[in-house]
């Protein structure tokens, strides 16, 4: 069995035909699937979900792209979502230096501020990354991020940067980037991180892997990006589901 541990099943994108998405990924062994909401409509689209689907769970944060938009309000009704039995993580947050809408001293701060709230709720944290690599590892190693651990969403850094994040307590996740011809990085990184700290993931709708790439990606595809790490490091396939859902529920704390 599978486990996608970052899925946007709430994004507009799959308004049309959810159920059929949900039906394909079954179809393709994937048991369990994180959604992950990063603002007000994606979080509020994320809880009602988890309360429809039994093998949905939800990760709830601020998106840094949208920093500037955050109040302190919406620290507070993260704090209150924490306590959702079906809440597993914050997230995902971080910093995003490749789009300009949130400056990134707002960005900081806002990052600093729910790594502060996870320790506070003792959740794990899932970081969204682009463009900011030595920033993210500063700013986890001064906030003491180790303390609740988390995952590196769709790893798209060094080996080198991967084994500072280990060290500090994070799982790698690997999505469809993995299976393009030309992404040495993550295959490098996908052959090298200690299987027991290893997550897959879709990051549905986007980053389709390869054959789909540019086209809508969806959670039964995260089968190709086990495939993928399972032929780079030599392995079954199965072993590599089995692992990647085993690490996914210890860090998660779904029995």
């Amino acid at each position: 069995m599978l486990f996608d541990t970052h899925v946007h099943l709430n994004a507009d994108q799959f308004d049309e035909d959810l159920e059929e998405v949900i039906t394909r990924a079954k179809e393709a062994g994937v048991e369990t699937m994180v959604v992950v909401g990063f603002d007000e409509k994606t979080i509020n689209r994320a809880l009602s979900l988890i309360e429809t689907y039994d093998f949905l769970y939800a990760a709830v944060g601020w998106h840094p792209v949208d920093a500037v938009d955050m109040e302190e309000k919406h620290l507070v009704w993260l704090e209150e979502l924490s306590a959702h039995p079906k809440v597993v993580a914050l997230g995902e947050m971080g910093l995003d230096y490749h789009w300009d809408k949130s400056p990134k001293d707002v960005q900081k701060e806002v990052f600093r501020k729910q790594i502060q709230l996870a320790k506070k709720v003792k959740l794990p944290i899932v970081i969204h990354n682009r463009d900011a690599d030595q920033d993210i590892v500063d700013i986890l190693k001064e906030e003491e991020a180790h303390e609740v651990g988390g995952i590196m969403h769709c790893f798209g850094g060094s080996v080198e940067i991967a084994q500072e994040c280990l060290r500090m307590n994070f799982h790698i996740s690997l999505g469809g980037p993995v299976t393009f011809k030309n992404a040495k990085r993550p295959k490098q990184v996908a052959k090298e991180i200690p299987l027991d700290r290893l997550l897959i993931e879709t990051d549905c709708p986007y980053l389709a892997p390869h054959p789909y790439r540019g086209k809508r990606n969806e959670p039964a595809l995260v089968k190709l990006v086990a495939e993928q790490i399972a032929e780079l490091r030599e392995m079954e396939y199965e072993q590599i589901a089995e692992q990647t859902t085993i690490n996914a529920k210890k860090l998660f704390g779904i029995s």
